[in-house]
């Protein structure tokens, strides 16, 4: 047998994978061995940021993926995971189970999470909702960066995926920039959180 058909089989056997669907994604895999790209990062920096130390709240609104309008007043009082994303953006699928992980893990212990949209629709985000099986909402801020503008500063979403953590008064106490491999970093900076007095 040539070269070419066996390149056109190998082609097509590629080709029927991609169609018929598979548990792995090659984004995720890519982000889970260490790949980059210039939109993205995967370094996973934390900055923490003492209390005192801790700059005046942001003040952010947008529209939700589910229509809602949303702002900073509506979570006043909580402490507050922001989540930086895009759906095509391979760290971010990467972490997203872990994110809905801790959001089931907190959401009765006044901890709200919310993700903010960088690039897609409302329909694309939902879809990855949906195959992730994110519970919380997610801000459209593709057409806007609204919700980026406010928070550039101090701890600025300078890559994505990036996660900030508000405490209770609205401000900045940590920042977790790339891909959040270890969430158990992040499960301990939620929980000192949850435990400071307003």
């Amino acid at each position: 047998m040539s070269r070419l058909p066996l390149r056109m089989a190998a082609i097509v056997a590629a080709a029927s994978l991609l169609l018929t669907g598979c548990t792995s994604d090659p984004l995720a895999e890519k982000y889970g061995n260490g790949g980059a790209t210039n939109q993205e990062s995967n370094d996973g920096a934390i900055l923490e940021i003492a209390e005192e130390n801790r700059a005046a709240a942001p003040e952010f609104s947008g529209m939700t993926d589910g229509g809602i309008e949303v702002s900073s007043d509506d979570y006043e009082g909580r402490v507050v995971v922001v989540n930086f994303w895009y759906a095509a953006c391979g760290p971010c699928r990467a972490e997203a189970p872990d994110l809905e992980a801790l959001h089931q893990k907190y959401k009765d212990e006044g901890v709200s999470f919310v993700g903010v949209n960088t690039l897609d629709q409302p329909e694309n985000a939902l879809a990855f909702a949906r195959k992730y099986g994110i519970t919380y909402p997610s801000i459209m801020d593709g057409e806007t960066g609204e919700v980026r503008l406010a928070f550039a500063g101090q701890a600025s979403p300078s890559a994505v995926p990036t996660t900030l953590v508000l405490d209770k008064e609205g401000r900045v106490a940590a920042r977790f920039l790339g891909q959040i491999t270890a969430p158990s970093n992040l499960d301990t900076i939620i929980r000192e959180l949850v435990a400071e007095e307003l």
